[in-house]
């Protein structure tokens, strides 16, 4: 069986194969994205896409404008490091290479299809119902990261609309925000870091999510059109006929061969989607194709089960659950364990290691707090299906904008600050365990105090939830605590649990087990 995760994995760099290429400096036309109207109102449903640069990111944003039709029907907002001290001039640049209108961003803009928007200098930008909201930037750590926080509210607005983009320029920043527009199975695109006069974020950009497409800057725009047009729209239930169920049961027997895992008891509708979107890369219309195609091309095989795996995870995601675990869960877990006791952690589907590593720094904290010393430990196993994950989370080198989402008190207690990014302390790294593993057919740590699974059980059919969280029971000690995602539902599947918190997803293990 499978195991899905909260991750990303190193990417395959790849091309759609032979798209029309743009060269010409005239405009082109293409058939727009027509906004729908409902009740009398306007649905903005158009796509958006986001475009992060920084140094030499002027050039090749001319090579990408220059090279997208007037009438495509998106709309573009450029997000580039720019000096703070000095007047933006970006929209007058930008003007001079595309008829599209150019507008600097201010406050409360709404945006519209076939219009290009620049970030003014000296602010941070996000997006609110497809507006434009501007704010004082914050620096963490001498850091701005304007485009990661763009990316994230575009992929929280815009979903599977989003599209974002990582052109020239030095640093890591926009690496995190492709990663939650990949989570809402939006569109990643990366300038070709062999053809980027400065390849940093590039790099660091296809190190952190498989994309979609990686080209040269003056090929994206072909390439971007071209992958659109293959790409139908998935009801939220698709119904599937005989022929396409027997070819999505061949996709799956195939996944099954040559990577060991069944995707059988996957939801449909997650398949059917990153199906679409590797056809649509391949430009190739009949799911049948597209199974002869994987038949013929064992790596096309290796990137599918990849793409199947994807999701997102960062330090302290969802910070209201941390804060809670901090000051309510762990502290009550604490005062009623015996002095000497050493507590259990599972982290399944633990990804590149931030849940892991944030739930030991919050242990680290609360033991920090205590007026009666007492001398508790905590021992984290962390899983995951995924080999590179495991291998990343081991080495516990994280890229320096997850000061995003750690606070410069833990930066400094909890990491060391070398030149390639922040390193996990000894301390910390020493209270996590990474191993393999495939959480349905390899046998499950037992006698835990905590397990954390977040945002998994969304990813797989009912039948197959039920049986995770009857092994879950059994995993927890009586009083364990169960957190689960923000988006999963306990429902049908809470005997053995009590709610502590609802909304944040906690969970008690009743005294009774359940059969297994």
């Amino acid at each position: 069986m499978l195991i899905f995760t909260n991750h990303f994995f190193r990417p395959f760099i790849i091309s759609v194969n032979n798209p029309p290429t743009m060269t010409t400096r005239k405009p082109k036309s293409a058939k727009p994205v027509k906004e729908k109207t409902h009740a009398g109102s306007v649905l903005s449903d158009f796509p958006i896409v986001g475009i992060g640069a920084s140094a030499g990111g002027l050039e090749a944003l001319e090579n990408f404008f220059e090279n997208m039709p007037v009438d495509s029907g998106m709309a573009f907002v450029v997000i580039q490091h720019l000096d703070p001290n000095h007047a933006g001039i970006m929209p007058e640049l930008l003007q001079r290479i595309t008829p599209m209108k150019v507008f600097q961003a201010t406050d409360g803009l709404k945006i519209k299809p076939n219009c290009l928007y620049v970030i003014p200098p000296n602010k941070s930008m996000s997006m609110l119902n497809g507006t434009l909201q501007l704010f004082a930037p914050v620096e963490s750590r001498g850091l701005r990261l304007p485009v990661d926080v763009f990316f994230r509210s575009l992929a929280a607005d815009r979903e599977e609309k989003s599209i974002g983009i990582i052109l020239s320029g030095m640093g890591s920043d926009g690496s995190l925000g492709l990663k939650a527009i990949k989570e809402k199975n939006g569109v990643v695109m990366i300038q070709d870091p062999d053809s980027a006069k400065f390849d940093g974020m590039p790099r660091s950009a296809a190190e952190a999510v498989a994309a979609d497409i990686v080209a040269p800057a003056a090929e994206l725009p072909g390439k971007l059109i071209t992958f659109l047009k293959y790409i139908p729209v998935i009801h939220p239930d698709p119904e599937l006929d005989s022929k396409n169920k027997s070819n999505l049961d061949k996709i799956i027997l195939l996944l099954r061969e040559q990577s060991g895992h069944d995707f059988s008891q996957y939801k449909k509708n997650t398949l059917i989607r990153r199906i679409e979107r590797r056809k649509g890369i391949h430009q190739i219309d009949k799911i049948q194709n597209y199974v002869r195609f994987m038949q013929e091309n064992p790596k096309e095989t290796e990137i599918l089960f990849k793409e199947l795996l994807i999701g997102v995870t960062s330090f302290f995601r969802d910070a209201a659950v941390w804060e809670y675990l901090k000051e309510a869960i762990l502290p009550a877990m604490v005062d009623e364990l015996p002095d000497g006791y050493m507590m259990r952690a599972w982290v399944p589907g633990c990804s590149s290691g931030e849940e892991a590593y944030s739930l030991a720094i919050v242990f680290k904290e609360v033991m920090a707090k205590l007026t009666k010393h007492k001398k508790l430990t905590l021992q984290i196993f962390a899983t995951d299906l995924d080999q590179d994950a495991i291998e990343v989370a081991r080495r516990g080198v994280f890229a320096k904008n997850i000061a995003n989402d750690v606070s410069p008190q833990r930066l400094d207690s909890y990491f060391t600050d070398e030149s390639d990014g922040f390193h996990v302390n000894t301390a910390i790294r020493e209270m996590v365990v990474f191993a393999t593993q495939n959480v349905i057919k390899d046998p499950p740590f037992t006698k835990l105090d905590i397990l954390t699974c977040r945002n998994m059980l969304i990813y797989m059919e009912p039948a197959l939830q039920e049986k995770l969280m009857v092994l879950f029971n059994y995993s927890l000690n009586p009083g364990g605590t169960l957190l689960l995602g923000s988006a999963e539902n306990h429902g049908a599947h809470k005997e053995g649990f009590e709610e502590i918190d609802s909304r944040l997803k906690f969970y008690r293990r009743t005294a009774a087990p359940l059969p297994h």
